[in-house]
C-alpha cells in the first residue's frame, strides 16, 4: 500500500472511530472500527484500550490481512482483531467493519434475540431480521476466542440464508454488535442504523408485546429502493 494509500485508509478508519463515539455508541473504549486495503493485503485497526479523546490517525495499526501479523507500528492491535480478520477474509466485498456495545442494540445481543423487521425504517437498511449467533461454546472461548467470534458470525449468516451485503450487521449473543459496509464510513452508518431500529423495536414491543413483523412483500419493496440493481433513492452519480 502506498503512502498516500496508507494516509487515506488511516484517516477513513479513524473518522469511523470518531463517529462511532459522536454518535453515542461507545462508552468509554468500549467499540472499534477497521478498515481493509484488499491491494495492500491490510487491515488498519484501533489500537487496543487507548481512549478515544487520545486517538490519532497515526495511532491506527496495520495488520496483515493473512498472518494477522501488526506492520511497523509498536502499538497492540484491538483485542477483536481477530473477529475483524474472520470477517474481511469470508467476505472479500466488504471493506469497513465496526463493533460497538451501543445500549439498545447490545440488550438484543444479551437477550439472544434476533431484532425483527417491524417497519420500514428498519427494512431501509437489513434485508430481513438482524441474526443473533448461537452462544460460543466453552472450548472455543477457551481455544481463539475473538477468531471463533467471526465464525459464529459467518455461521449466523450462512443459516440465515444472507449474504454480507443485504444483512450488514449480526449480533453476537450475550456480547454485541458487529456492523459493516463498503468502507469504514458506511460500516459506521450502518452500526447507527442498527443501533436506532433496536431501540424501535423496544419500543413496539413496550407498546404491544404481540407486534409481528412487516409484511415480507414491503419489507423487499423498501429495501430493494436502496439497494441493488434496480434502487431508485437518491441522486444518481
Amino acid at each position: 500500500m502506498s503512502g498516500d494509500g496508507t494516509r487515506a485508509l488511516r484517516d477513513a478508519v479513524w473518522t469511523a472511530n470518531q463517529a462511532i463515539v459522536r454518535t453515542g455508541l461507545v462508552t468509554l473504549s468500549f467499540g472499534n472500527a477497521s478498515g481493509v486495503d484488499r491491494d495492500g493485503n491490510l487491515m488498519v485497526i484501533k489500537p487496543s484500550g487507548v481512549p478515544y479523546p487520545d486517538l490519532r490517525p497515526e495511532d491506527l495499526v496495520a495488520v496483515d490481512l493473512d498472518t494477522g501479523n501488526p506492520v511497523g507500528v509498536a502499538l497492540r492491535p484491538s483485542s477483536d482483531t481477530p473477529t475483524h480478520l474472520a470477517l474481511y477474509r469470508a467476505y472479500p466485498e466488504i471493506g469497513g467493519i465496526v463493533h460497538t456495545h451501543s445500549q439498545a442494540a447490545t440488550a438484543w445481543a444479551q437477550a439472544c434475540r434476533p431484532i425483527p423487521p417491524f417497519g420500514t425504517t428498519h427494512a431501509d437498511h437489513f434485508h430481513g431480521a438482524v441474526p443473533v449467533t448461537r452462544q460460543l461454546r466453552d472450548d472455543e472461548v477457551a481455544d481463539e476466542y475473538e477468531a471463533d467470534t467471526g465464525a459464529v458470525i459467518v455461521e449466523a449468516l450462512t443459516a440465515a440464508g444472507l449474504e454480507a451485503v443485504e444483512m450488514p450487521a449480526v449480533l453476537v449473543a450475550s456480547h454485541g454488535p458487529f456492523t459493516w459496509g463498503q468502507d469504514p464510513g458506511s460500516a459506521a452508518d450502518n452500526a447507527v442504523a442498527l443501533e436506532a431500529i433496536a431501540a424501535m423495536a423496544i419500543e413496539t414491543l413496550f407498546l404491544d408485546p404481540d407486534s409481528k413483523p412487516m409484511a415480507p412483500y414491503l419489507l423487499d419493496r423498501h429495501y430493494r429502493r436502496k439497494h441493488g440493481a434496480s434502487a431508485y433513492y437518491g441522486q444518481r452519480r
